[in-house]
C-alpha cells in the first residue's frame, strides 16, 4: 500500500493506530505522520475566465478573479503565486489571491477588448496557465471632441462664402465615446475682435463656416472664431476649438507717394551716387507697394533705387552752366495684376557750386615802358571770366608778387594795370618786371587764376662783348661749319641792330649774329695747330672787340707695326709656370694717346699671357708634348687713339720632349694557371709596358725584382726585351700553391723611370684526400614550435683536395629532418615536432666526396618545450548560486573555487584565473577563489555573466575564456511600495451602499517569495464607515452613511506589509470625500480663448498674461501645461505665462499657443485654451556693420577726397534709408555726407605719419542712434611724388569724368591713380573755359601701389613708353582727339593757389636778394676802379634771352670781367655755367 498525505487532508497528513493484545488486555494508540512531497501541479478551475467590464471601471477595484487548487497538503507546496504571462497588458495586475485588478482608466476608443495568459505557480516551480477574455463596453462619459483644437483657414478679402482652405484638414468633431457616438451639433461661441461676430455662420450639422459678409484685409487682417461642438442629446458636453481665419490680400488697393510732386535742390557736380531725396511709395495691400519704379525719361542723369531713393546717375551732366534744373516724373508701377500705375512729377534744381576758377582770356599778357613814361599810364590790361553765378562768378584782380618796389597798380574790377611810380632806368639795363597776377571768384572756398604779366623797361644800351678773350678747340679734318665756340655779348638787337664780324682769318673761320663761331674749311693740325682770330661787333654808332684762340687737335692716323709678322720659340715641356717666352713689341708712329700700344693675346687655350704693356709672352699653364706638342697664338697691338687702331703677329710655340713618363703594364695585375705537371721552359704569360715619351725615353726594359714565397732558385725566367714569363723550375702543389710575381718595366731615360706590376701563378692540384667532419658529435636543441623546414644546424666538411668538399655529398636517413648539399640540417616542410610526443632525435651523417672517399658524424637533436597549450577549465555549475548582501573589497564574499590546469612544462604551465570583462564587484584570489568585492541586490540584477580568462605565463602567453552566471538570491531587503503616494475618491452619499469599492490599494514588492506577499491595513484614522481587505487591498462602504449630513473629508494612512523575517511597511495617505451634494467633476478653463501682447526686444521673463482653470472638486488641484512654442513661452503652476527669449516683431508678429489644464483626479480629466500672442514693435538703434573703420590716404589727399563709407541698417522696418550721418565732435581734417555716411577729407595738412580717428554717428528719425571708430592712416608724400599730365579738354569737363579717366590711366599704369587736383593753370600758363578757346587742362595725380607712392620719375617713364596706349584709353573717356602731354613741372591746381603764391614769392624775394648782393659787389668794384667809359656801355636787346644777359648783375659781371685784361677768358665749361646762370636770371 502507498502512502500519500495529499488523500488526508482532513487530518492533515497525519494516521492513527493502535496495536492491541489478542485478548484485548492491552492497547497500544500510536500517531503516524506522512512527510508531504510536492508531487501536485496547481490546477485552475477554468481554463479560459470571460467578462464584460464597463470602460469607467474604477481603478485600483476587481475585475475578475481566477482560481488554481495544488492537492498538496503541506502549505510549503500548495501556496501558489499568480503572474501576467508576457506580453502583460498595463492595464491589469493579478495578485496572490487570484484577483485580477484594473491598473489604468479603460478607454473603449483605444481597446474594446483584451486578452492575457495567468500562470499559476507553486514553490516547487510546478505551474498551470488560464486565459482571461475581458469586452470593454462604452460608456457615455467623454465630451465631444474635435481632431485638431487649432485650425488655419484662408479667403480672400471682400470673398463670402466657404474658406480657400483649411488646414490641417476640415472642421470636423465627434462624440467621445466611438462606442455610442451620439450625433453633434457646432455653433460659434465668440469672435475675436467680436465686432465681426455676424460676418461668420457655421452649418449646425456639417460644421463648415462660411464668410456671409466680405472682410477687408486692410482693417482687419486676422480673426478669430471660436467654435463649439455639443452632444445634441446632452449640450453640456462641448468640446471647443479655435479657428485662426486669416484674410488674404488682393491687389484692389493703388499705390501712392508720400507727395503728389516733388521738388529739391541739389548742388551742381554732385557726385555718382549722391542721394537726392527719397520717395515713399504706400500700398494699403498686403506687403505694400511691391514693384518698380523708374524715371521718366530715362535721359535725365537720375536713377532710383529700390527703396525710391533718387541718386546721382551721372555726375557729368550735372553742370548748372549747362542746365540749371531737370523736370522729370517717376512712375511706380505694381508687378501684380491689374499693375497700378502712379506717378509723381519732380523738379529737380541745380544750385551754383563754385567749380569754375576764373579763366584769363590770353595766356600771357606783356607791357613795356619807355623813357616817355609818366604816371597813371596804361601799361597793359588782364581779362578773366567766370561761368559761375552770383558770387561764385564775380572777378576780383590782384597783383599777387613781382611789384615789389610798388611800380604797378592794379583795377581790381577791370584789371587794369598802370604806372603807379616812374621806373629810375638804367643805361644798357632792360628791366624786366615778371608780374603774377590773380583772378579770384567770389565764392565761400573761392577759386583763381593766376598769369603772367611781363613788363620790360629799357634804358641806352651799346653792343659789348663779355670777355676779352674766347677759347675753343676742333678737331683736324673736321667738316666745315662745326661750331667751335659761342661768343657772349651784351644788345638790345630789336631797338638797335648789331653786326657781328671775323676781322682776321675770314677765309677759315665765321660768327653769326646770336655769336656761334663756326669753322669754313677743315684744318690741318700739321700745317697749323693755332689760331688768334679777331671779331668785333657793331651797331653803327659803337662797337667792341674781342679775341677767338682756336686749338687744332690731332687725330690718330697711324697704325702699330710688328718688327716680324711671324715668330717661331722652342719651349721644353717642363718649362715653369710664369717663365718668360720671348717679347713680341711693336712700334707706332703718332704722338700721345695714338702711340700708346696695348697688348693682347688669341689663342693658346690658356696656356699663355701676354703683358699688355711691353708685349711679353709668358707661361700660364704647365705643358705637356704628350697631350699637344704646338701653339700658334696671334698677337695684337692696339693704340689708344679714337678711333683705335691695330696690328696682328704670329706666335708658334714647339714644345720638346723631356722623360716625364713612367712605362705602365697593360694590366695591374696578371693571372694565370700552371698544372704542377708543366714541362720546364714553358711560357706561361707575356707582358707589355708602355711608355709615352720619346726616343730612349720611351725604350722599356722587363725584369722580376720580387717573388712570394720566396725561393733559392728562381722558378721563373722574365725576358727582358719581350716581357715573356717562362717557367724555369718543376711545380709542386703540395709545397707551394700560388706564387706572387713583383715585375717592373724601365725606360731608357736619364734618369730612368720605372712601372711596376705583379703576376699570380696559381699550380693546379690533383684530387687524393678524404672529406673530414669539423666534429665527430653534433648536439643541437631546437624548440618544438620549430616552423616545418627550418634549419636547425650546419655541418661543416673540409677536403684539403683542390674544390675542397664542394662536389661532395651526404647520406642522411630520418623521417623527420633532411640534410642538403651544402650540409645544412633541417626540419621537413612537412613535419612538425611536439615535445609532448618525442623530445629527442639520435641520428648519422656520413660525407662523401665526389670519388667516393667518405667520413661519418653523429647527430643528437634535442626537442625544447614551447607554450603551445591552452589552459583548461574545469566543469562548473551553471548557475553558481550566491545570497544578495553587503559586500566590501576588505570584506568579500566566497562564490566558487575554480581550478584551471596547463599540459606545458615550468612557467608555460603555470596558470592564472582573471575576469576579462567590466566586473568590477568580483575578482579572483590567487588560489582561483571567486570573490564578490561589492555589493549585490537581487532586485537590481540577480544574474552576472562573468567572463572568465585563464592565462599561463609562457612567452607568447596562451589564454583560455569561458563565461559563468552567478545567480543572486533573494534575501528580505524591500520595502512594499505603494502604486500611488495619496489615494483619493470622492462619493455622493445618498448613492452609497454598505459593500461598495471605494479604493483598493496596490503595493508591490521587489523581493521574491514570501519576502514578496504583502497584507494591508490602517495604521491610523480608521473610520467607521470604511472596511479594508488586508490580502486584496479593497477599501468598501462599511457601514450606512445617512448619518452623513455634511460634506466630510476623511483622512487615513494605509499600510503595506511584508512576509518576510523581519517583515518590512510602508504607507500611503488616504482621502475620501464624502459629498452631500453633487459637484461638477470636469476641470475647465474660465475662457476658450485668450489675447495677450508684449513688446519686442523684452528680456527673458517678462510676463505674457495669466490662463486660468478651475477643478471639478476641492479635492483637486490643476497643473498647466504648455503644448506649443515651448522654447519661446513657458508657464507656471498658477498659469501665468512668461518669455523664454528675446522676441523680435520684424521676425514674428503673432503666435498661437495652446494652454492645457490637467486636474490631479484618478483618471485625470483636462481642457484646452488657445492663446494669441501679439509681439508689438518697439524703436530699435541702428547698428554699425563694423565697430571700427580703418583707411588710408596721403597727406596731400585733396579738399572731398573720400576716405570710406560707413554703414549702418536699422533693425526697424523701412528705417535704414532713413538714418542721418555725423560726427560726434567737428573735426578740422574730416567731416561725413549725412545720407550716404561717406567720410571725406575736409584737410590733411599736418598729419604726415599720423594715425587720426572720428567718431561717426548714425541716428534714426526717432533719435536712437549708434556710433562708430573710424581711424585713418595719413601717410606722408613727398610733392615731388605728384605726377602732372596736360588735357586738351576744359576743366569742367575733366572735372566731371575723373573716375573714369583714373581707371583708364590705372589700366595703362597697372597702379592705382589717385586724382588730386584739376586745373587750368601751369606755372602762369591759362587756359579759358569758354566755348571755342583752345582748352587746356592740368591734371595732378599720384599712383599708388601696395599702400605705396610711386616715384614721380618712374610714372613719367611709363606714361611716355606708352604713350600711345595712354592716348588710346583716354580717348575713350573724352573721345577722338585728345591730346596729353607729360609735363616735366608740377601745375598749379586751383586748390592749391595758396600755396604757389607763397612758394613764387619765396622765390622773388630770393631773386631779390641775389640781385642786391651782386649789385652791392659790383659798386663798390665800381668805386675802386671809377667810372666805366663809354667803350664799355652796353646797348640791349628786349628779345635776348639765352645769348644776352640784361640784368644788372651780369652787366657789372660783364664789366668786371672786361677789366680784367690780363686774364684769360674762361674754358668753355665754365662759360656754359654762366649762360646757364644767365638763362636763370633772366627769369
Amino acid at each position: 500500500m502507498i502512502l500519500d498525505a495529499d488523500l488526508l487532508p482532513e487530518t492533515g497528513g497525519q494516521l492513527w493506530y493502535s496495536v492491541m493484545c489478542v485478548n484485548g488486555a492491552l492497547e497500544n494508540k500510536r500517531k503516524l505522520i506522512l512527510t508531504d512531497l510536492n508531487d501536485n501541479d496547481p490546477i485552475f478551475e477554468q481554463k479560459v475566465y470571460t467578462k464584460t467590464i464597463s470602460e469607467i471601471q474604477a481603478v485600483n477595484t476587481e475585475v475578475i478573479r481566477v482560481k488554481a487548487v495544488d492537492a498538496d497538503i503541506s502549505i510549503n507546496n500548495n501556496r501558489i503565486t499568480y503572474r501576467i504571462l508576457d506580453p502583460a497588458p498595463a492595464e491589469f495586475e493579478v495578485r496572490n489571491d487570484g484577483a485580477v485588478l484594473l491598473k489604468r482608466p479603460l478607454n473603449y476608443n483605444i481597446a474594446q477588448n483584451y486578452k492575457f495568459t495567468v500562470e499559476a505557480r507553486d514553490n516547487g516551480d510546478l505551474f498551470d496557465t488560464a486565459d482571461v477574455l475581458l469586452e470593454i463596453t462604452d460608456f457615455d462619459n467623454l465630451n465631444p471632441y474635435f481632431n485638431y483644437n487649432l485650425y488655419q483657414a484662408t479667403i480672400q478679402e471682400d470673398q463670402t462664402g466657404p474658406f480657400l482652405t483649411i488646414q490641417p484638414e476640415g472642421i470636423k468633431a465627434q462624440d467621445g465615446d466611438t462606442g455610442i457616438n451620439v450625433a453633434i451639433v457646432y455653433s460659434i461661441s465668440s469672435v475675436s475682435p467680436s465686432k465681426y461676430l455676424s460676418n461668420f455662420n457655421i452649418d449646425t450639422n456639417s460644421g463648415v463656416i462660411s464668410v456671409v459678409t466680405g472682410l477687408d484685409r486692410e482693417e482687419i487682417p486676422r480673426v478669430t472664431v471660436n467654435i463649439k461642438a455639443s452632444q445634441q442629446d446632452d449640450s453640456l458636453k462641448t468640446a471647443d476649438a479655435l479657428v485662426a481665419v486669416t484674410i488674404e490680400d488682393v491687389n484692389d488697393n493703388a499705390p501712392e507717394f508720400d507727395k503728389a510732386s516733388y521738388s529739391v535742390a541739389i548742388l551742381e557736380n554732385s557726385q555718382k551716387d549722391t542721394v537726392v531725396f527719397r520717395v515713399t511709395i504706400t500700398d494699403p495691400d498686403k506687403g505694400g507697394f511691391v514693384g518698380t519704379m523708374q524715371i521718366l525719361p530715362e535721359s535725365v542723369p537720375f536713377s532710383i533705387l529700390l527703396d525710391g531713393t533718387v541718386i546721382v546717375k551721372s555726375s557729368a551732366d550735372l553742370d548748372r552752366e549747362t542746365v540749371e534744373n531737370f523736370i522729370f516724373q517717376i512712375e511706380a508701377r505694381e508687378n501684380d495684376p491689374p499693375n497700378h500705375v502712379v506717378l509723381a512729377d519732380v523738379n529737380v534744381t541745380l544750385l551754383d557750386e563754385n567749380d569754375n576758377s576764373p579763366q584769363f582770356k590770353s595766356a600771357r599778357y606783356e607791357g613795356k615802358v619807355f623813357k616817355n613814361q609818366t604816371v597813371g599810364m596804361l601799361v597793359t590790361q588782364v581779362e578773366a571770366a567766370d561761368l559761375d553765378a552770383g558770387a561764385n562768378g564775380q572777378v576780383k584782380y590782384s597783383i599777387e608778387f613781382g611789384n615789389l618796389e610798388g611800380y604797378f597798380s592794379i583795377d581790381e574790377n577791370t584789371g587794369e594795370i598802370k604806372l603807379e611810380k616812374n621806373i629810375p632806368l638804367e643805361e644798357n639795363t632792360v628791366l624786366q618786371f615778371p608780374l603774377y597776377v590773380a583772378a579770384r571768384d567770389g565764392g565761400v572756398i573761392s577759386r583763381s587764376s593766376s598769369v603772367l604779366v611781363e613788363i620790360r623797361a629799357p634804358g641806352d644800351s651799346k653792343p659789348q662783348f663779355l670777355l676779352n678773350t674766347y677759347r675753343g678747340r676742333i678737331e683736324e679734318e673736321t667738316d666745315p661749319g662745326t661750331v667751335i665756340v659761342k661768343v657772349t655779348f651784351l644788345a638790345v638787337t630789336t631797338v638797335v641792330p648789331v653786326t657781328l664780324q671775323v676781322l682776321t682769318d675770314a677765309d677759315k673761320f665765321a660768327i653769326d649774329a646770336k655769336g656761334v663761331f663756326t669753322s669754313k674749311v677743315k684744318l690741318d693740325y700739321e700745317t697749323q695747330r693755332n689760331y688768334s682770330v679777331q671779331i668785333s661787333i657793331s651797331d653803327g654808332t659803337s662797337s667792341d672787340e674781342a679775341t677767338v684762340v682756336v686749338e687744332v687737335i690731332d687725330i690718330n692716323d697711324n697704325s702699330p707695326v710688328f718688327g716680324a709678322s711671324s715668330v717661331t720659340q722652342l719651349v721644353p715641356e717642363d718649362t715653369e709656370v710664369g717663365t718668360n717666352l720671348t717679347a713680341m713689341t711693336a712700334t707706332d708712329a703718332d704722338n700721345g694717346f695714338n702711340r700708346e700700344l696695348r697688348y693682347a693675346l688669341r689663342g693658346g687655350e690658356g696656356k699663355f699671357v701676354i703683358d699688355p704693356k711691353i708685349g711679353m709672352v709668358s707661361l700660364a699653364g704647365a705643358l705637356d708634348r704628350e697631350t699637344k706638342a704646338e701653339f700658334s697664338l696671334e698677337v695684337v697691338a692696339q693704340d689708344q687713339g679714337r678711333p683705335a687702331l691695330s696690328a696682328t703677329a704670329t706666335l708658334l710655340i714647339q714644345v720638346s720632349d723631356i722623360n716625364d713618363n713612367v712605362p705602365s703594364f697593360s694590366k695591374t695585375e696578371y693571372e694565370v694557371e700552371v698544372l704542377e705537371t708543366e714541362s720546364v721552359g714553358t711560357t706561361l704569360v707575356t707582358l707589355a709596358a708602355v711608355d709615352l715619351d720619346e726616343g730612349t725615353n720611351g725604350t722599356v726594359t722587363y725584369s722580376i725584382f720580387q717573388q712570394d714565397p720566396p725561393s733559392t732558385v728562381a722558378f721563373f725566367q722574365l725576358d727582358s726585351s719581350t716581357g715573356e714569363l717562362r717557367l724555369a723550375q718543376a711545380l709542386d702543389y703540395g709545397a707551394v700553391k700560388v706564387y706572387n710575381l713583383m715585375v717592373q718595366a724601365a725606360d731608357g731615360g736619364t734618369p730612368s723611370l720605372v712601372g711596376n706590376g705583379s703576376v699570380v701563378v696559381r699550380v693546379k692540384d690533383v684530387n687524393n684526400n678524404p672529406p673530414q667532419f669539423s666534429a665527430e658529435r653534433y648536439d643541437v636543441a631546437v624548440s618544438e614550435n620549430l616552423a616545418s623546414g627550418a634549419a636547425i644546424v650546419t655541418l661543416e666538411v673540409t677536403d684539403e683536395d683542390e674544390g675542397g668538399f664542394s662536389n661532395g655529398h651526404f647520406i642522411f636517413t630520418s623521417d623527420t629532418f633532411n640534410i642538403n648539399k651544402q650540409g645544412v640540417v633541417s626540419l621537413k616542410n612537412d613535419v612538425t615536432l611536439d615535445r609532448e610526443t618525442k623530445d629527442n632525435y639520435v641520428l648519422q651523417v656520413v660525407a662523401v666526396d665526389k670519388d667516393g672517399l667518405n667520413a661519418t658524424a653523429q647527430l643528437n637533436v634535442t626537442v625544447l618545450d614551447y607554450n603551445d597549450n591552452t589552459p583548461q577549465f574545469p566543469t562548473l555549475p551553471d548557475p553558481i548560486p550566491f545570497p544578495e548582501g553587503e559586500y566590501s573589497d576588505k570584506s568579500p564574499g566566497e562564490v566558487y573555487h575554480i581550478l584551471a590546469t596547463d599540459s606545458d612544462l615550468g612557467s608555460n604551465g603555470e596558470v592564472t584565473i582573471s575576469i576579462s570583462s567590466s566586473a568590477t564587484l568580483f575578482r579572483f584570489r590567487e588560489d582561483g577563489m571567486l570573490l564578490v568585492v561589492g555589493p549585490l541586490d537581487r532586485e537590481t540584477k540577480d544574474i552576472y555573466e562573468l567572463v572568465i580568462v585563464a592565462t599561463d605565463k609562457g612567452t607568447p602567453q596562451r589564454q583560455n575564456m569561458t563565461s559563468i552566471r552567478v545567480s543572486v538570491t533573494d534575501v528580505n531587503d524591500n520595502t512594499p511600495v505603494f502604486s500611488a503616494s495619496t489615494y483619493t475618491k470622492s462619493i455622493l452619499v445618498k448613492d452609497a451602499k454598505v459593500g461598495d469599492v471605494l479604493l483598493t490599494f496596490s503595493a508591490t514588492d521587489k523581493d521574491m517569495g514570501l519576502n514578496a506577499l504583502v497584507t494591508y491595513s490602517f495604521s491610523s484614522g480608521a473610520s467607521p464607515h470604511l472596511a479594508l481587505n488586508g490580502s486584496t487591498g479593497e477599501v468598501t462602504v462599511a457601514s450606512d452613511l445617512s448619518d452623513v449630513t455634511e460634506d466630510t473629508l476623511l483622512e487615513l494612512t494605509a499600510m503595506a506589509k511584508d512576509s518576510g523575517l523581519p517583515p518590512l511597511n510602508s504607507t500611503a495617505n488616504v482621502q475620501v470625500f464624502l459629498m452631500t451634494v453633487s459637484l461638477g467633476m470636469d476641470v475647465a478653463f474660465e475662457s476658450s480663448s485668450y489675447n495677450f501682447s508684449v513688446p519686442e526686444n523684452e528680456p527673458k521673463g517678462r510676463p505674457v498674461g495669466t490662463v486660468k482653470a478651475t477643478p471639478g472638486s476641492p479635492v483637486f488641484v490643476v497643473t498647466y501645461v504648455l503644448t506649443t512654442h515651448t522654447d519661446l513661452f513657458s508657464v507656471d503652476a498658477l498659469g501665468a505665462l512668461t518669455t523664454n527669449k528675446l522676441l523680435d516683431k520684424e521676425t514674428e508678429e503673432w503666435y498661437i499657443l495652446e494652454v492645457q489644464a490637467v486636474d490631479s483626479r484618478t483618471p485625470p480629466t483636462s481642457a484646452v485654451a488657445m492663446v494669441s500672442v501679439q509681439v508689438e514693435d518697439v524703436n530699435e538703434a541702428p547698428e554699425f556693420k563694423e565697430e571700427t573703420y580703418k583707411a588710408k590716404i596721403f597727406s596731400i589727399a585733396p579738399y572731398k577726397y573720400p576716405v570710406v563709407q560707413v554703414q549702418a541698417t536699422d533693425p526697424d522696418s523701412d528705417d535704414s534709408g532713413r538714418l542721418d550721418y555725423s560726427l560726434t565732435e567737428s573735426s578740422s581734417s574730416f567731416d561725413v555726407d549725412r545720407s550716404t555716411g561717406q567720410v571725406y577729407v575736409v584737410s590733411a595738412v599736418g598729419l604726415e605719419g599720423k594715425t587720426t580717428a572720428v567718431l561717426v554717428k548714425a541716428t534714426d528719425p526717432k533719435g536712437l542712434h549708434a556710433t562708430t571708430r573710424v581711424e585713418v592712416d595719413v601717410q606722408g608724400s613727398a610733392s615731388n611724388d605728384v605726377v602732372v599730365i596736360s588735357l586738351n579738354q576744359a576743366t569742367n569737363v575733366v572735372e566731371k569724368k575723373v573716375p573714369e579717366m583714373e581707371e583708364s590711366l590705372g589700366r595703362v599704369l597697372g597702379w592705382t591713380v589717385k586724382v588730386l587736383g584739376i586745373s587750368s593753370t601751369s606755372r602762369g600758363a591759362v587756359a579759358s573755359r569758354e566755348s571755342g578757346s583752345a582748352a587746356k587742362t592740368y591734371v595732378s595725380f599720384i599712383a599708388v601701389d601696395g599702400g605705396e607712392v610711386i616715384p614721380a620719375e618712374d610714372v613719367k617713364n611709363k606714361l611716355q613708353s606708352e604713350a600711345s596706349t595712354v592716348k588710346a584709353e583716354l580717348e575713350k573717356v573724352f573721345g577722338a582727339g585728345l591730346e596729353h602731354v607729360v609735363e616735366e613741372e608740377s601745375a598749379d591746381p586751383a586748390a592749391d593757389q595758396v600755396i604757389v603764391i607763397v612758394l613764387g614769392v619765396l622765390f622773388g624775394l630770393s631773386l631779390l636778394g641775389l640781385v642786391a648782393m651782386v649789385t652791392f659787389t659790383v659798386i663798390k668794384f665800381r668805386r675802386m676802379k671809377g667810372p666805366v667809359d663809354d667803350s664799355y656801355r652796353e646797348s640791349f636787346d628786349i628779345d635776348g634771352r639765352n645769348e644776352a644777359y640784361t640784368n644788372n648783375d651780369m652787366k657789372s659781371f660783364a664789366t668786371w670781367r672786361k677789366s680784367k685784361t690780363s686774364q684769360e677768358a674762361e674754358p668753355e665749361c665754365d662759360r656754359q655755367d654762366k649762360e646757364d646762370y644767365g638763362r636763370l636770371s633772366s627769369l
